[in-house]
Protein backbone atom coordinates (compact mmCIF):
# COMPACT_ATOMS: atom_id res chain seq x y z
CA UNK A 1 0.00 0.00 0.00
CA UNK A 2 1.01 3.61 -0.57
CA UNK A 3 0.48 5.32 2.79
CA UNK A 4 0.52 9.08 3.46
CA UNK A 5 0.97 10.34 7.01
CA UNK A 6 0.17 13.97 7.85
CA UNK A 7 1.50 15.36 11.12
CA UNK A 8 2.57 18.57 12.85
CA UNK A 9 5.45 16.75 14.51
CA UNK A 10 8.80 18.10 13.29
CA UNK A 11 11.22 15.24 12.59
CA UNK A 12 13.64 14.27 9.82
CA UNK A 13 13.99 10.54 10.40
CA UNK A 14 11.95 7.65 11.76
CA UNK A 15 14.92 6.68 13.91
CA UNK A 16 13.55 9.03 16.56
CA UNK A 17 11.35 7.57 19.29
CA UNK A 18 7.75 8.66 19.74
CA UNK A 19 4.15 7.58 19.33
CA UNK A 20 4.06 8.58 15.64
CA UNK A 21 7.57 7.66 14.50
CA UNK A 22 7.32 4.25 16.19
CA UNK A 23 3.98 3.58 14.49
CA UNK A 24 5.27 4.67 11.09
CA UNK A 25 8.27 2.31 11.43
CA UNK A 26 5.77 -0.53 11.63
CA UNK A 27 4.40 0.46 8.22
CA UNK A 28 7.94 0.54 6.79
CA UNK A 29 8.83 -2.83 8.31
CA UNK A 30 5.69 -4.33 6.76
CA UNK A 31 6.88 -3.21 3.30
CA UNK A 32 4.38 -0.41 2.75
CA UNK A 33 5.54 2.57 0.70
CA UNK A 34 5.41 5.40 3.21
CA UNK A 35 5.22 9.13 2.53
CA UNK A 36 5.20 11.68 5.34
CA UNK A 37 4.55 15.41 5.53
CA UNK A 38 6.31 16.81 8.59
CA UNK A 39 6.41 20.63 8.72
CA UNK A 40 9.18 22.92 9.88
CA UNK A 41 8.40 26.35 11.30
CA UNK A 42 9.45 29.54 9.54
CA UNK A 43 11.73 30.58 12.42
CA UNK A 44 14.10 27.71 11.58
CA UNK A 45 14.72 29.29 8.16
CA UNK A 46 14.73 25.94 6.36
CA UNK A 47 13.12 25.83 2.89
CA UNK A 48 10.64 23.14 1.89
CA UNK A 49 12.56 20.03 0.82
CA UNK A 50 12.04 16.32 0.23
CA UNK A 51 14.10 13.84 2.24
CA UNK A 52 14.38 10.44 0.52
CA UNK A 53 15.26 7.70 3.01
CA UNK A 54 14.85 4.89 0.50
CA UNK A 55 12.10 2.96 2.31
CA UNK A 56 10.19 6.17 3.04
CA UNK A 57 10.09 9.84 2.09
CA UNK A 58 9.58 12.87 4.32
CA UNK A 59 8.42 16.19 2.90
CA UNK A 60 9.73 18.92 5.21
CA UNK A 61 7.13 21.58 4.52
CA UNK A 62 7.85 25.12 5.66
CA UNK A 63 4.90 26.63 7.52
CA UNK A 64 4.48 29.73 9.68
CA UNK A 65 5.32 29.74 13.37
CA UNK A 66 2.82 27.85 15.52
CA UNK A 67 4.67 27.29 18.82
CA UNK A 68 6.16 29.85 21.19
CA UNK A 69 4.59 32.72 19.29
CA UNK A 70 1.72 35.17 19.71
CA UNK A 71 -1.93 34.19 19.32
CA UNK A 72 -2.39 36.06 16.04
CA UNK A 73 0.55 34.40 14.28
CA UNK A 74 -0.41 31.00 15.64
CA UNK A 75 -3.97 31.51 14.43
CA UNK A 76 -2.90 32.52 10.92
CA UNK A 77 -0.52 29.56 10.67
CA UNK A 78 -3.20 27.14 11.87
CA UNK A 79 -5.73 28.42 9.33
CA UNK A 80 -3.28 28.18 6.42
CA UNK A 81 -2.06 24.66 7.22
CA UNK A 82 -4.49 22.77 5.01
CA UNK A 83 -3.74 24.88 1.94
CA UNK A 84 0.02 24.45 2.45
CA UNK A 85 -0.29 20.68 2.98
CA UNK A 86 -2.54 20.38 -0.08
CA UNK A 87 -0.06 22.33 -2.21
CA UNK A 88 2.82 20.21 -0.90
CA UNK A 89 0.98 17.06 -1.97
CA UNK A 90 0.31 18.50 -5.43
CA UNK A 91 3.91 19.62 -5.92
CA UNK A 92 5.86 16.66 -4.51
CA UNK A 93 3.48 13.68 -4.61
CA UNK A 94 1.52 14.30 -7.80
CA UNK A 95 2.67 10.99 -9.29
CA UNK A 96 1.79 8.87 -6.22
CA UNK A 97 -1.61 7.23 -5.88
CA UNK A 98 -2.28 6.82 -2.18
CA UNK A 99 -4.31 3.95 -0.74
CA UNK A 100 -4.45 5.24 2.83
CA UNK A 101 -4.00 8.64 4.47
CA UNK A 102 -3.39 8.75 8.23
CA UNK A 103 -3.55 12.00 10.20
CA UNK A 104 -3.82 13.07 13.81
CA UNK A 105 -5.36 15.82 15.89
CA UNK A 106 -4.11 18.35 16.63
CA UNK A 107 -4.79 20.07 14.33
CA UNK A 108 -8.34 19.76 13.00
CA UNK A 109 -7.46 22.10 10.14
CA UNK A 110 -6.06 19.50 7.73
CA UNK A 111 -9.56 18.59 6.60
CA UNK A 112 -9.28 19.95 3.04
CA UNK A 113 -5.90 18.29 2.45
CA UNK A 114 -7.34 14.94 3.53
CA UNK A 115 -10.43 15.46 1.39
CA UNK A 116 -8.23 16.22 -1.61
CA UNK A 117 -6.40 12.86 -1.33
CA UNK A 118 -9.66 10.98 -0.82
CA UNK A 119 -11.20 12.43 -3.97
CA UNK A 120 -8.04 12.32 -6.11
CA UNK A 121 -6.97 8.78 -5.27
CA UNK A 122 -10.11 7.21 -3.82
CA UNK A 123 -8.01 6.68 -0.69
CA UNK A 124 -9.25 5.52 2.69
CA UNK A 125 -8.66 7.81 5.67
CA UNK A 126 -7.78 7.06 9.29
CA UNK A 127 -7.92 9.73 12.00
CA UNK A 128 -5.80 9.25 15.13
CA UNK A 129 -7.82 11.31 17.60
CA UNK A 130 -5.33 12.63 20.16
CA UNK A 131 -7.00 15.92 20.99
CA UNK A 132 -10.64 17.06 21.09
CA UNK A 133 -10.65 20.69 19.98
CA UNK A 134 -12.29 23.20 20.39
CA UNK A 135 -13.94 21.71 23.51
CA UNK A 136 -10.61 21.55 25.36
CA UNK A 137 -10.24 25.32 24.84
CA UNK A 138 -13.76 25.82 26.24
CA UNK A 139 -12.88 23.73 29.31
CA UNK A 140 -9.84 25.89 30.12
CA UNK A 141 -11.64 29.19 29.53
CA UNK A 142 -9.59 30.01 26.44
CA UNK A 143 -12.68 30.08 24.21
CA UNK A 144 -16.41 30.66 24.71
CA UNK A 145 -19.53 29.39 22.99
CA UNK A 146 -21.21 32.81 23.02
CA UNK A 147 -20.33 36.36 22.03
CA UNK A 148 -17.47 37.30 19.71
CA UNK A 149 -15.34 34.37 20.90
CA UNK A 150 -18.31 32.16 20.16
CA UNK A 151 -17.90 32.85 16.44
CA UNK A 152 -14.40 31.37 16.61
CA UNK A 153 -15.75 28.36 18.47
CA UNK A 154 -18.47 27.78 15.88
CA UNK A 155 -15.91 27.99 13.06
CA UNK A 156 -13.61 25.39 14.60
CA UNK A 157 -16.52 23.20 15.70
CA UNK A 158 -17.74 23.09 12.10
CA UNK A 159 -14.21 22.13 10.99
CA UNK A 160 -14.11 19.41 13.62
CA UNK A 161 -17.42 17.91 12.49
CA UNK A 162 -16.30 17.93 8.84
CA UNK A 163 -13.11 16.11 9.79
CA UNK A 164 -15.04 13.42 11.66
CA UNK A 165 -17.57 13.05 8.83
CA UNK A 166 -14.96 12.50 6.13
CA UNK A 167 -12.82 10.12 8.19
CA UNK A 168 -13.46 6.52 7.18
CA UNK A 169 -12.12 5.34 10.53
CA UNK A 170 -11.43 7.12 13.81
CA UNK A 171 -9.00 5.67 16.35
CA UNK A 172 -9.51 6.95 19.91
CA UNK A 173 -7.04 6.75 22.79
CA UNK A 174 -9.38 5.00 25.22
CA UNK A 175 -12.98 3.91 25.80
CA UNK A 176 -13.81 7.22 27.48
CA UNK A 177 -12.69 8.98 24.29
CA UNK A 178 -14.96 6.75 22.21
CA UNK A 179 -17.92 7.45 24.49
CA UNK A 180 -17.32 11.22 24.53
CA UNK A 181 -16.98 11.36 20.76
CA UNK A 182 -20.20 9.45 20.14
CA UNK A 183 -22.22 11.29 22.80
CA UNK A 184 -21.28 14.67 21.35
CA UNK A 185 -21.32 13.68 17.67
CA UNK A 186 -24.18 11.20 17.28
CA UNK A 187 -24.11 11.58 13.50
CA UNK A 188 -20.84 9.59 13.35
CA UNK A 189 -21.25 5.95 12.31
CA UNK A 190 -20.41 3.96 15.46
CA UNK A 191 -18.83 1.09 13.52
CA UNK A 192 -16.16 3.50 12.22
CA UNK A 193 -14.94 4.40 15.72
CA UNK A 194 -12.56 2.21 17.73
CA UNK A 195 -9.81 2.30 20.33
CA UNK A 196 -6.37 2.76 18.79
CA UNK A 197 -4.29 3.82 21.80
CA UNK A 198 -1.11 5.83 22.16
CA UNK A 199 1.67 3.31 21.65
CA UNK A 200 5.42 2.90 21.31
CA UNK A 201 7.99 0.29 20.40
CA UNK A 202 9.20 -0.52 23.92
CA UNK A 203 12.94 -0.31 24.47
CA UNK A 204 14.80 -2.51 26.90
CA UNK A 205 15.66 -0.28 29.86
CA UNK A 206 18.45 -1.66 32.02
CA UNK A 207 19.12 0.30 35.18
CA UNK A 208 22.82 0.95 35.69
CA UNK A 209 23.01 1.73 39.41
CA UNK A 210 26.40 3.46 39.14
CA UNK A 211 25.29 5.73 36.27
CA UNK A 212 22.00 6.35 38.04
CA UNK A 213 23.70 7.43 41.25
CA UNK A 214 26.20 9.57 39.36
CA UNK A 215 23.49 11.48 37.52
CA UNK A 216 21.58 12.07 40.75
CA UNK A 217 24.69 13.37 42.46
CA UNK A 218 25.43 15.61 39.45
CA UNK A 219 22.06 17.34 39.90
CA UNK A 220 21.98 17.24 43.71
CA UNK A 221 19.19 14.69 43.88
CA UNK A 222 19.28 12.55 47.05
CA UNK A 223 20.05 8.84 46.84
CA UNK A 224 18.06 7.88 49.93
CA UNK A 225 14.60 9.17 49.03
CA UNK A 226 11.79 8.05 46.72
CA UNK A 227 12.12 10.19 43.59
CA UNK A 228 8.88 11.30 41.92
CA UNK A 229 9.39 12.68 38.41
CA UNK A 230 7.20 14.80 36.19
CA UNK A 231 8.48 15.20 32.65
CA UNK A 232 6.76 17.09 29.85
CA UNK A 233 4.67 20.14 29.13
CA UNK A 234 4.03 22.66 31.89
CA UNK A 235 0.99 24.49 30.54
CA UNK A 236 -2.62 25.21 31.45
CA UNK A 237 -3.84 21.68 30.53
CA UNK A 238 -1.64 20.25 33.30
CA UNK A 239 -3.33 22.18 36.12
CA UNK A 240 -0.07 23.53 37.52
CA UNK A 241 -1.82 25.19 40.48
CA UNK A 242 -2.59 21.78 41.96
CA UNK A 243 0.96 20.58 41.28
CA UNK A 244 2.18 23.56 43.31
CA UNK A 245 -0.24 22.67 46.14
CA UNK A 246 1.12 19.12 46.16
CA UNK A 247 4.73 20.28 46.36
CA UNK A 248 3.96 22.75 49.15
CA UNK A 249 2.04 20.12 51.09
CA UNK A 250 4.99 17.69 50.88
CA UNK A 251 7.73 20.18 51.68
CA UNK A 252 8.42 18.41 55.01
CA UNK A 253 8.08 14.89 53.68
CA UNK A 254 11.35 13.20 54.63
CA UNK A 255 10.81 10.25 52.29
CA UNK A 256 9.87 11.95 49.01
CA UNK A 257 11.75 14.14 46.52
CA UNK A 258 10.20 15.71 43.41
CA UNK A 259 11.89 16.31 40.06
CA UNK A 260 10.04 18.38 37.45
CA UNK A 261 11.56 18.67 33.98
CA UNK A 262 9.76 20.50 31.21
CA UNK A 263 8.72 23.76 29.63
CA UNK A 264 5.54 25.63 28.87
CA UNK A 265 3.47 28.71 29.63
CA UNK A 266 3.24 27.92 33.36
CA UNK A 267 6.95 27.25 33.89
CA UNK A 268 7.65 30.64 35.45
CA UNK A 269 4.67 30.32 37.82
CA UNK A 270 6.05 27.02 39.07
CA UNK A 271 9.57 28.42 39.33
CA UNK A 272 8.41 31.38 41.44
CA UNK A 273 6.35 29.11 43.71
CA UNK A 274 9.35 26.87 44.41
CA UNK A 275 11.58 29.85 45.17
CA UNK A 276 9.13 31.80 47.31
CA UNK A 277 7.94 28.71 49.13
CA UNK A 278 11.52 27.56 49.77
CA UNK A 279 10.53 24.01 48.87
CA UNK A 280 13.80 22.15 49.30
CA UNK A 281 12.69 18.63 48.38
CA UNK A 282 11.86 19.60 44.78
CA UNK A 283 13.83 20.72 41.73
CA UNK A 284 12.67 22.28 38.48
CA UNK A 285 14.64 21.87 35.24
CA UNK A 286 13.85 23.64 31.98
CA UNK A 287 16.41 21.84 29.86
CA UNK A 288 18.80 19.00 30.48
CA UNK A 289 21.23 17.36 28.06
CA UNK A 290 19.27 14.59 26.30
CA UNK A 291 21.47 11.76 27.61
CA UNK A 292 21.36 13.12 31.17
CA UNK A 293 17.57 13.40 31.08
CA UNK A 294 17.11 9.85 29.80
CA UNK A 295 19.37 8.42 32.49
CA UNK A 296 17.63 10.51 35.16
CA UNK A 297 14.11 9.70 33.94
CA UNK A 298 14.88 5.98 33.99
CA UNK A 299 16.47 6.27 37.44
CA UNK A 300 13.48 7.74 39.25
CA UNK A 301 10.95 5.76 41.24
CA UNK A 302 7.47 7.08 40.39
CA UNK A 303 6.12 8.87 37.32
CA UNK A 304 3.68 11.78 37.80
CA UNK A 305 0.79 12.83 35.56
CA UNK A 306 -1.26 15.99 36.12
CA UNK A 307 -4.33 17.27 34.27
CA UNK A 308 -6.52 20.29 34.96
CA UNK A 309 -9.62 19.38 36.95
CA UNK A 310 -11.86 21.47 34.63
CA UNK A 311 -11.53 19.15 31.65
CA UNK A 312 -14.74 17.59 30.39
CA UNK A 313 -12.88 15.85 27.55
CA UNK A 314 -11.09 12.59 28.42
CA UNK A 315 -7.39 13.28 27.85
CA UNK A 316 -4.94 10.36 27.89
CA UNK A 317 -1.36 11.75 28.04
CA UNK A 318 1.27 9.82 26.06
CA UNK A 319 3.73 10.66 28.86
CA UNK A 320 2.34 7.56 30.58
CA UNK A 321 4.18 5.31 28.10
CA UNK A 322 7.69 6.50 28.99
CA UNK A 323 7.03 5.76 32.66
CA UNK A 324 5.73 2.30 31.80
CA UNK A 325 8.72 1.63 29.56
CA UNK A 326 11.00 2.29 32.54
CA UNK A 327 8.96 -0.15 34.69
CA UNK A 328 7.82 2.75 36.83
CA UNK A 329 4.61 2.97 38.86
CA UNK A 330 2.44 5.99 38.06
CA UNK A 331 0.68 8.53 40.26
CA UNK A 332 -1.95 10.48 38.30
CA UNK A 333 -3.97 13.48 39.47
CA UNK A 334 -6.52 14.31 36.80
CA UNK A 335 -10.08 15.38 36.09
CA UNK A 336 -12.81 12.81 36.66
CA UNK A 337 -13.76 12.49 32.98
CA UNK A 338 -10.63 10.78 31.71
CA UNK A 339 -10.35 7.04 32.26
CA UNK A 340 -6.56 7.05 32.64
CA UNK A 341 -7.02 6.53 36.39
CA UNK A 342 -9.22 3.49 35.80
CA UNK A 343 -6.63 1.99 33.45
CA UNK A 344 -3.79 2.62 35.93
CA UNK A 345 -5.65 1.08 38.86
CA UNK A 346 -7.18 -1.83 36.91
CA UNK A 347 -3.69 -2.65 35.63
CA UNK A 348 -2.35 -2.39 39.20
CA UNK A 349 0.54 -0.20 38.12
CA UNK A 350 -0.17 2.96 40.06
CA UNK A 351 -2.54 5.22 41.92
CA UNK A 352 -5.06 7.88 40.88
CA UNK A 353 -6.79 10.77 42.57
CA UNK A 354 -8.94 13.59 41.32
CA UNK A 355 -7.05 16.83 40.75
CA UNK A 356 -7.69 18.97 43.82
CA UNK A 357 -7.91 16.09 46.29
CA UNK A 358 -4.75 16.91 48.22
CA UNK A 359 -5.44 14.46 51.05
CA UNK A 360 -5.68 11.51 48.67
CA UNK A 361 -2.63 12.63 46.68
CA UNK A 362 -0.54 12.74 49.86
CA UNK A 363 -1.85 9.32 50.91
CA UNK A 364 -0.71 7.90 47.58
CA UNK A 365 2.70 9.55 47.93
CA UNK A 366 3.23 7.85 51.28
CA UNK A 367 2.06 4.52 49.90
CA UNK A 368 4.44 4.76 46.93
CA UNK A 369 7.38 5.49 49.19
CA UNK A 370 7.26 1.81 50.10
CA UNK A 371 9.80 -0.26 48.15
CA UNK A 372 7.56 -3.33 48.12
CA UNK A 373 4.62 -1.41 46.65
CA UNK A 374 6.77 0.16 43.93
CA UNK A 375 8.46 -3.07 42.84
CA UNK A 376 5.20 -4.92 42.18
CA UNK A 377 3.57 -1.94 40.47
CA UNK A 378 6.67 -1.27 38.38
CA UNK A 379 6.68 -4.83 37.04
CA UNK A 380 2.95 -4.55 36.28
CA UNK A 381 3.55 -1.26 34.49
CA UNK A 382 6.01 -2.72 31.99
CA UNK A 383 3.87 -5.82 31.48
CA UNK A 384 0.74 -3.75 30.77
CA UNK A 385 2.67 -1.68 28.22
CA UNK A 386 3.87 -4.77 26.35
CA UNK A 387 0.37 -6.27 26.30
CA UNK A 388 -1.62 -3.20 25.32
CA UNK A 389 0.38 -0.22 24.10
CA UNK A 390 2.91 -1.36 21.49
CA UNK A 391 3.12 0.24 18.05
CA UNK A 392 2.65 -3.23 16.54
CA UNK A 393 -0.67 -3.42 18.37
CA UNK A 394 -1.82 -0.07 16.92
CA UNK A 395 -0.59 -1.01 13.44
CA UNK A 396 -2.66 -4.19 13.50
CA UNK A 397 -5.78 -2.27 14.59
CA UNK A 398 -5.44 0.08 11.60
CA UNK A 399 -4.57 -2.60 9.06
CA UNK A 400 -7.38 -4.88 10.22
CA UNK A 401 -9.65 -2.75 8.02
CA UNK A 402 -7.67 -3.65 4.91
CA UNK A 403 -7.43 -7.43 5.21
Amino acid sequence: MNVLFLTLLDFQTLDESGIYTDLMREFVSEQHKLYIISPTEKRKQQPTRLIDKGTYKILKLQIGNIQKTNVIEKGITTLTLESKFKQGIKTYFSDVKFDLVIYSTPPITLQKAVSYIQKRDNAKSYLLLKDIFPQNAIDLGMMKKTGVKGLLYKFFRAKEKKLYKQSDYIGCMSQANVDFLMNNNPEIVRQNVEICPNSIEPKVVKLDVERSNNIKLKYNIPLDKTIFIYGGNLGKPQGIDFLIECLESNRNNQNAYFVIAGSGTEFSKLQIALQEGQIENAQLFSQLPREDYEILANSCDVGLIFLDRRFTIPNFPSRLLSYMQASMPVLAATDSNTDIGEVIEEGSFGRWCESGDLQMFNKHVQDLCSNNTRKVMGDNSRLYLEKNYTSKHSYNIIMNHFK
